[in-house]
């Protein structure tokens, strides 16, 4: 098997070539076709996420050391199945659910294997998709994404999940409240879209890139801001007409923060699921006064992935702008990602790899 591997944080992936690991048990070896590259892999390629104030959370603490794959949007086909696999057959194409737990504790028995403190993570926790081939412990994780176009399908069990697990968050909304997407990355393109395919119309998607932008309108967003200006938490309040009942905040930074979740009305929500980082202080009081509520949103589990996976496969769903460029330019991918030159979302293409 080949895969592109982390040999020193910050430096270029290199690929290794390994021998192909057989199933065992439950488990399925699965041929990987198409690896998503998501925003976070920056922070596991760079080996710390930012705290703020000069803390750093480093990756190597959670088992994410050198040499290590990441990638954690995997899509590819069942090649090879361990002697007590049931529920897929070999040559089957499947999206491969990444967030997997221990499988034993009560979080995981009630359905959350996001939430589990023992995670078996795939590309975070665990050997990633930038790679040939994944080892998956079980077909339960194996889920079926038949009519959907395959680079797309790989980005659902990422950025389609999060964003899908961020928005069953909303609170209870009218017909005169309003939503708005703080960022109009991969993310927040995806969650433009959810949201119209949810019925939710009164959206303002936020960023600092036009053409981001004009891609959320093409999606469904009924208004858009750009958030350089200093007045930026004034503009959307405006926008909003004062009812704007909550914020996904995508990117996850202090600059974000500040333009939404001023603006939110009474009884507003500000969800965060974006870890670009940073922290930031409040006062306490005026959560109080204002009834507001302050939350995050983390990946989310494998039946909110069945449910996003659903909405795509009934065409519900407007696919994000997806790029597919070879695995070999995986280096030159993360560098565009970093300084912000992909619009929707890059998707590796490992199906002419060596394996």
């Amino acid at each position: 098997m080949q895969s592109w591997q982390i040999i020193e944080h910050g430096r270029p992936l290199q690929k290794v070539l390994a021998e192909t690991p057989r199933p065992r048990g439950t488990e399925v070896l699965v041929r990987i076709t198409r690896s998503g590259v998501c925003h976070s892999d920056l922070h596991i390629w760079d080996g710390y996420f930012d705290w703020g104030g000069g803390k750093r959370f480093y990756v190597k603490d959670r088992g994410c050391v050198p040499p290590f794959t990441i990638g954690h949007e995997p899509f590819g086909v069942v090649e090879a199945l361990g002697p007590r696999a049931r529920g897929v057959k070999v040559g089957q194409k499947r999206i491969v659910f990444p967030w997997i737990g221990c499988g034993k504790c009560a979080v995981c028995k009630d359905g959350f294997d996001n939430y589990c403190m023992q995670q078996r993570f795939v590309g975070v926790m665990r050997p990633g998709a930038y790679s040939t081939h994944l080892l998956v412990p079980h077909p339960k994780y194996l889920v079926d994404s038949s009519g959907i176009d395959d680079s797309f399908a790989a980005t659902l069990a990422c950025s389609g999940l999060t964003a899908h697990s961020a928005i069953g968050k909303l609170p209870k909304l009218s017909a005169r409240d309003w939503v708005a997407v703080v960022g109009c990355g991969g993310l927040g393109l995806i969650g433009v879209s959810i949201l119209k395919a949810r019925g939710i119309r009164n959206v303002i998607a936020c960023d600092v890139d036009e053409s981001k932008l004009a891609a959320a309108r093409k999606l469904g967003a009924k208004k858009v801001l750009d958030t350089r200006a200093a007045d930026a938490a004034q503009q959307l309040q405006a926008l909003a007409g004062g009812q704007l009942a909550a914020a996904i905040d995508f990117v996850g930074m202090p600059a974000t923060h500040a333009v939404a979740y001023p603006a939110l009305r009474k009884g507003g929500r500000y969800i965060v699921c974006g870890l670009y980082g940073g922290e930031i202080t409040m006062p306490l009081p005026p959560i109080a006064q204002r009834a507001v509520a302050v939350m995050g949103s983390y990946v989310g589990n494998l039946k909110e992935l069945k449910e996003i996976v659903a909405l795509a496969r009934r065409k519900k769903l407007k696919p994000l702008p997806v790029t597919t460029r070879p695995e070999s330019e995986v280096n030159a991918i993360l560098e565009d990602l970093k300084a912000g030159k992909v619009l929707g979302r890059v998707v590796l293409d490992f199906e002419r790899a060596e394996a």
